[in-house]
């Protein structure tokens, strides 16, 4: 168990080092932000002072290595929009963003495996053929456009849920039902094949046989040995509602990471893009770490590599 913790973390930190380094470099291709904070007849000695001044006028290789030295102490500069430590901006972001993401994937994983396996226990049932079609047609939506639609009808039209921030419950239904509908789809099919699977072993027969209750059988002993690939999705799809915040948060206007990123792209705010990406990808790779760890304590056979 400790050589496949220790590997899932060398892992994670090669990881980790790999998408500081292409952000790095990605974000610096978009040239110097001076001309965007600076005005349009500014001399080229006054933009010469701006990037020396946010040392800007040095090597790549160099303000690379100025960056990581950074990074190790926690330093990751300070933002050129807000004039505060971009790590201080984007921590006090992420708990909206977190929020977010929790409570529509805690609706997601309810509603998928509800589905799934009542679709399961009902196979080629006119329920589980309905749940079929519904669930694919929830995967198959992107989450933009659910977005734009939601707006338009409930906003626009109807005028009973607000447009954009988070002053209320009202705030958030419009979000977390647009991020909720994919993952609610993808989990509902991988339960469904899952407990199709798990409800024809030998084990169910013999606790049918013992008169032991239908929903017994499907939830406390199908479920349990169909866990492992459900986990494992759910991880991704975890990750995935994390990610798929930025461009929820931009149509509603919620005031998480996800938002802050989108301006700090037009603003070119190198140090934010850096701390957004930086500590978004160490929270998805911790939390991949311990979907790791959950399902290989669900089989030993994982963790001993066999």
């Amino acid at each position: 168990m400790t050589r496949f913790v220790l590997q899932r973390a060398r892992h994670g930190v090669f990881s980790i080092l790999g998408i500081v380094v292409l952000v790095f470099l990605l974000s610096r291709l978009t040239g110097s932000p001076a001309r965007l904070y600076l005005p349009e007849d500014a001399s080229d000695q006054v933009v010469a002072q701006f990037n020396a001044q946010h040392g800007f006028d040095k090597p790549v290789f160099v303000q690379l290595l100025t960056f990581l030295r950074g990074t190790l102490r926690g330093d990751f500069g300070d933002s050129l929009l807000y004039g505060q430590p971009a790590l201080h901006v984007v921590l006090t972001r992420y708990p909206a963003t977190l929020m977010l993401a929790v409570v529509a994937m805690l609706i997601a994983t309810t509603l998928g495996v509800l589905i799934g396996a009542r679709a399961a226990a009902r196979k080629e049932s006119l329920a589980d053929k309905v749940s079929r079609v519904i669930s694919l047609g929830a995967l198959s939506i992107p989450d933009f456009w659910v977005g734009i639609m939601g707006i338009a009808l409930f906003a626009v039209y109807l005028g009973v849920l607000p447009t954009s921030g988070s002053a209320g419950p009202a705030y958030w239904v419009l979000p977390v039902a647009t991020l909720v509908l994919r993952p609610t789809g993808i989990l509902a099919q991988v339960v469904r094949t899952s407990m199709v699977d798990a409800l024809a072993a030998d084990y169910i027969r013999v606790a049918k046989s013992k008169g032991v209750a239908q929903h017994s059988i499907v939830f406390k002993h199908a479920l349990r040995n169909a866990a492992i690939p459900i986990i494992a999705v759910a991880g991704v799809l975890m990750a995935g509602i994390v990610n798929g915040a930025l461009v929820v948060e931009t149509v509603f206007g919620w005031p998480g990471v996800g938002n802050l990123m989108v301006t700090a792209i037009h603003g070119r705010d190198f140090a934010v893009i850096q701390a957004v990406v930086l500590v978004t990808g160490i929270a998805i790779i911790i939390l991949n770490f311990g979907i790791d760890l959950a399902y290989s304590w669900l089989n030993p056979q994982i963790r001993l590599g066999k």
